[in-house]
């Protein structure tokens, strides 16, 4: 007979939720950790104790690593090799390092394929190995984007499976020196229960490559999928058993794509890299503050010119205000796109009850950024307060200006990091003149006309949209 404490309970089954990992101790019906209805399956078999509850662990005859002074640990293995996309290897922090797993996140359709066969193809060129591994697409599929994108080159192999034990095979007849795996939520392995994608196959898959990569100094890319709010699909582990994630990001409206750091064990975590999508491939920008120069006319109401930092890239950024007045029995609309929405609706409170003549509460509101760029840092702040009162008043704001600054709940204008960046990216692009926080000991780069504010009434005054009483 089976007492309680006996093999019955070593073959229980936890539950856990499929879409965030959240264990239970039972089947629910909805997700104790993230809400979802029908998340929650039944796991792996529950781990068996190991030793006596509380003892002290037992050493092992053989410890499988010497332990040297940290002196002595060299850094040849840890030495990054350019991926010959120079954005990429930005973010990266130089390159990929043999060994690391690398995952790239991103929207169904933004480019994330396209990117990776185009790194692929480089690494090629340069006479690597490389094992391109599809488990969303056909191999023909991927030959005509490999046609399109100019892909087609020796020593780039494809192999479309969704098994991880034919993955295996190949890295080991291949060689391979670089392994792109898309995506990770499709492959799936038969000695592990579950369906692909879900937390046990993913959980699972992705120790199985990391162990793969570190075995064999290989660097692997692993493609995966976001959930509707942005965040990587799967468990949470999935985040931190690999090395580097990093964000791509993008409008599938727009040409203007980013990727953007979120973690990385070698480098900076908040670098940024800028692409443009294009029928042919994508290609990077180098330079993708020329994208908005274009926007400093000085000619149309409703328009003011930022420098926003984008890890440690400062980028020119145009925001773009709309107000429009409405019927005194219509209610006003707020609409932001590609801005923090809280943070919009902050700033016209601050305007009408900090600033003479400024009442929106018969107008529409609308606020956007151009060419596809989020902006989410308070130093925009001053930018969506002036591209609205531009709009609100009708008039232009002054020709070749950038305007920076945090804007406070009692007007003031705050200062805000890398301001003496920001501006050397604004001389660098020929602006003329600025508009800053008060900010001692911060000099003027050479071509530029510096005015610096205290609050937001003096910064209206700076702009020439101040006036004493609202004529409306």
């Amino acid at each position: 007979m089976t007492t309680k404490s006996g093999t019955s309970k070593a073959k229980s089954r936890p539950f856990e939720c499929t879409a965030c990992g959240q264990p239970a101790a039972k089947w629910l019906g909805r997700c104790p950790g993230c809400g979802g209805w029908g998340t929650i399956e039944e796991g792996l078999p529950a781990a068996a104790s190991v030793g006596t509850p509380g003892a002290a662990p037992r050493a092992t005859t053989r410890a499988a690593s010497p332990v040297r002074p940290i002196g002595e640990v060299g850094l040849e293995t840890v030495v990054s090799r350019p991926t010959g996309v120079g954005e990429l290897d930005r973010v990266l922090g130089g390159g990929l390092v043999p060994g690391a797993v690398v995952l790239l996140a991103g929207e169904p359709g933004v480019g994330k394929s396209t990117l990776l066969l185009e790194v692929a193809a480089q690494r090629a060129r340069g006479g690597g190995t490389v094992l391109y591994v599809t488990g969303e697409e056909s191999a023909g599929q991927v030959r005509l984007r490999a046609e399109r994108t100019d892909a087609v080159v020796p020593h780039l192999f494809l192999s479309a499976t969704a098994d991880l034990e034919e993955v295996a095979a190949h890295v080991e007849s291949v060689d391979p020196g670089l392994l792109v795996v898309d995506s990770i939520q499709t492959v799936g392995s038969a000695d592990i229960e579950g369906t692909p994608g879900g937390v046990s196959q993913v959980r699972a898959v992705t120790s199985a490559l990391v162990a793969l990569a570190k075995q064999r100094d290989l660097p692997v890319v692993l493609i995966g999928h976001v959930t509707k709010d942005g965040a990587v699909a799967g468990p949470r582990t999935l985040e931190h058993l690999v090395d580097v994630v990093l964000s791509f990001e993008g409008d599938r409206h727009s040409t203007l794509r980013m990727v953007r750091g979120l973690k990385n064990r070698f480098g900076p975590s908040d670098e940024v890299g800028c692409f443009e999508m294009f029928d042919g491939g994508i290609h990077q920008v180098t330079d993708p503050s020329g994208l908005f120069v274009g926007a400093m006319t000085g000619t149309v109401p409703g328009q003011a010119v930022t420098v926003a930092m984008e890890g440690k890239r400062p980028l020119m950024a145009e925001v773009q205000g709309l107000a429009s007045k409405v019927g005194s029995e219509a209610p006003a609309r707020r609409t932001a796109s590609d801005l923090d929405t809280n943070r919009v609706l902050k700033i016209l409170a601050v305007l009408q009850q900090r600033a003479k003549g400024f009442s929106f509460t018969q107008h529409d509101v609308f606020a956007a950024t151009v060419g596809g760029m989020k902006l989410r840092e308070p130093a925009a702040d001053l930018a969506i307060a002036l591209a609205i009162a531009s709009s609100f008043r009708n008039a232009p704001l002054p020709y070749g200006l950038v305007v920076i600054g945090e804007v406070g709940l009692t007007g003031e204008i705050r200062r805000v990091p890398a301001t003496d960046r920001r501006l050397a990216e604004a001389a660098r692009l020929g602006v003329p003149k600025a508009v800053i926080p008060f900010s001692p000991g911060i000099t003027a780069p050479e071509g530029i006309e510096l005015t610096q504010v205290d609050n937001l009434e003096g910064a209206l005054d700076a702009v020439g949209l101040l006036v004493k009483r609202d004529k409306r």
